[in-house]
């Protein structure tokens, strides 16, 4: 869960980089009718104006605050553009606003429509509003579209200025530099912060440790880490210890690693899934099979419920530790959790069961959904094929075929993937047996275009293994009108 760079950056931005909150205490969710009126429209291309329209030609009051909560509300669940709409609804009906909602404002516009009309509405601004809130949104902005000189001038008209710079905006300049891989220069910035008695936050020192990770450089990842657990100003969280976990992961580290997770469970609320998701995901990089299962007991006991991701997250978990008859029972525990089906869970398992050869087991699965009238895709039937060739089992993988092109031609946009086909129709010119070939080709053309390279990988591979019957071959090609050229008759010349 950990692996890919994206994620790490989400995780050391969580709660604060992602939606900026520049509002006032709003922690209540609005009960009033309005709300639950606006609150089902998810749909972001649904305008939700005219129904504030109609809620006062109904007669109905509209509150400052109401709407402010509503506002932050749609921006919690990312529905920028809507939020905006509520927002542009006030101002339209002549509420009143503060610096802090011209803030919040110009942020929903950078978000919806881009920083070009975010600095419209900054310059359209009174000089009385132009605060050090307004200017750390447009920063924002730059930001997040990456800006980067506009992003360091507009930092430098705060500084001279003279108005307050908080870590909001050290840490936008902070994430602006990762992003663009300037690992090297976050720790100047870092080190500026404090002497300028700006006070880090947590936030703050994750993207200093993520600066050293990003470069391998364990001694100055923990380094910033003491620092941080001695910053009397600082109350550590298991995302900073799951950050420098995983780096540590990475460097092979494994006893700190282990020893850093410790103190990261230490720091977990007890009811967050998200958290004991990242430390299952950790664990099991590193081997630890016991811990992954104790984790995933404590998630189950102490969550309300445990969603489709967390068996998602679980499932692969272990199907990575090898843990295939765990992962089958983690999987008879979802289908009895009453979730909603989402193939993505089965399809963890499935995939683990080919990949370790067991096609057979991966089948028996996919038959077992296809009984129950579930949904599968082609792409799965299509890697279960390519598993069976592996195995020399030509008519077993015949057989999943055919029941990936009754998939493709069932349900419209359904497709086997350009590299399952590729990697198929290569196996299948190795085998060398040109009436299954034909087959095959036959089949595959039914359902979905093949293209001029995957032509290519088959004569190649059949040519390759032995395959004498070319003019045959070459015959298959021209029923989709594909001609000989350079690099066909290279690969025949080849041969």
């Amino acid at each position: 869960m950990l692996s890919s760079a994206r994620e790490i950056r989400g995780l050391i931005r969580r709660h604060v980089v992602g939606d900026h909150c520049y509002y006032t205490n709003s922690k209540q969710k609005s009960k009033a009718s309005l709300y639950g009126r606006i609150s089902p429209m998810g749909s972001p291309t649904v305008n939700v104006t005219p129904e504030l329209e109609k809620w006062v030609e109904m007669g109905n009051k509209v509150r400052f605050a109401e709407l402010q909560r509503i506002i932050v509300d749609l921006r919690k669940r990312k529905r920028y553009n809507q939020a905006l709409q509520v927002s542009e609804w006030m101002k339209n009906r002549g509420f009143a606003f503060t610096p802090v909602q011209h803030a919040v404002q110009l942020d929903l516009i950078g978000k919806v429509h881009g920083f070009e009309s975010a600095e419209d509405y900054f310059s359209s601004l009174s000089e009385e509003d132009k605060t050090d809130k307004a200017y750390g949104a447009l920063l924002h902005c730059y930001v997040r579209q990456r800006q980067t000189e506009k992003a360091l001038v507009h930092f430098n008209t705060i500084k001279e200025k003279g108005l307050a710079l908080s870590s909001v905006a050290y840490n936008d300049l902070m994430c602006l530099y990762s992003d663009i891989g300037k690992n090297a220069e976050i720790p100047e910035i870092f080190n500026q912060m404090r002497n300028n008695g700006c006070q880090p936050d947590n936030l703050s020192y994750r993207i200093c440790i993520t600066s050293f990770g990003a470069r391998s450089d364990i001694k100055g990842l923990e380094s910033i880490l003491n620092e941080m657990e001695c910053d009397a100003n600082i109350v550590m969280d298991w995302n900073t210890y799951a950050v420098v976990a995983n780096f540590l992961v990475k460097a092979e580290l494994k006893d700190k690693a282990n020893s850093i997770l410790e103190k990261a469970e230490g720091m977990l609320d007890s009811k967050d899934g998200l958290g004991y998701n990242h430390l299952i995901s950790l664990h099991a990089r590193m081997g630890n099979r016991d811990k992954v299962l104790s984790l995933w007991c404590l998630e189950k006991d102490n969550c309300k419920r445990c969603l489709n991701k967390d068996y998602l997250n679980m499932l692969d978990s272990l199907v990575k530790l090898d843990e295939l008859e765990e992962a089958d029972k983690v999987l008879k525990e979802w289908e009895l959790s009453r979730n909603c089906y989402d193939f993505r869970v089965p399809s963890v398992v499935i995939v683990g069961y080919i990949e370790k050869g067991l096609c057979g087991k991966s089948e028996e699965l996919l038959r077992d959904l296809v009984g129950m009238g579930k949904e599968t895709t082609p792409n799965i039937w299509g890697r279960l094929v390519i598993g069976y060739l592996e195995k020399g089992k030509m008519d077993n993988g015949l057989e999943c075929l055919k029941m990936a092109i009754s998939l493709c031609e069932a349900y419209k946009g359904a497709k086997i993937g350009d590299k399952v086909v590729t990697k198929l129709l290569k196996l299948v010119g190795e085998k060398g047996r040109l009436d299954d070939a034909e087959k095959v080709v036959t089949w595959l053309r039914s359902a979905i275009p093949l293209r001029r390279h995957m032509y290519k990988t088959f004569l190649n591979s059949y040519i390759t293994s032995g395959g004498e019957e070319r003019e045959r071959i070459l015959d298959i090609l021209k029923a989709d009108k594909y001609e000989k050229d350079e690099e066909f008759l290279k690969i025949l010349e080849a041969a």
